[in-house]
């Protein structure tokens, strides 16, 4: 299995080398020390890590200063699969292409990406058509079953 995107790098923070990372996983362990993450095929072993509001802090081997976690700033973050997953959790990368159907079968597109949320995360599909991913009942290959609240997707839909 490829790796999974687990987070993105977001502005440094002082002048160690320390970087905001906004996690896109529900497992914080991905951030202990000793853990290692890639940008890319790069490889970074976390030194140091901290909780700050809704984000970590982080310090990566070798990134010594404020400059060089500056040019990390957008960056994602991948990692190796930690092991299957418990029933009724899904990964990410298992949706993105899949289309969505509501729970009567009617195609409500593509799952083209997926909005980090502090709720909850939102799919998006075709672009344009916002659902949050609480509303996901079923997915199987390469189809996601939603059961959205009547007018959800119609108000949901990007301008």
């Amino acid at each position: 299995m490829s790796r999974l995107e687990v987070g993105r790098v977001g502005r440094a923070h002082g002048i160690v080398g320390e970087m905001a990372v906004t996690l896109h996983t529900n497992r914080p362990e991905r951030v202990e020390p000793g853990t290692v993450l890639y940008i890319g095929d790069r490889p970074l072993v976390i030194s140091a890590s901290r909780r700050h509001k809704q984000r970590w802090l982080v310090t990566f081997d070798g990134v010594a200063d404020r400059t060089e976690a500056e040019a990390l700033t957008g960056e994602i973050l991948t990692a190796d699969p930690l092991g299957p997953l418990p029933d009724g959790e899904m990964w990410f990368h298992e949706l993105v292409g899949s289309e969505v159907r509501d729970k009567s079968g009617a195609s409500l597109g593509t799952v083209t990406g997926l909005d980090a949320n502090p709720a909850h995360d939102i799919l998006v599909i075709d672009d344009d058509v916002l659902v949050p991913v609480v509303f996901v009942i079923e997915h199987r290959d390469g189809i996601v079953i939603v059961d959205p609240p009547e007018g959800l997707v119609e108000i949901n839909r990007r301008d």
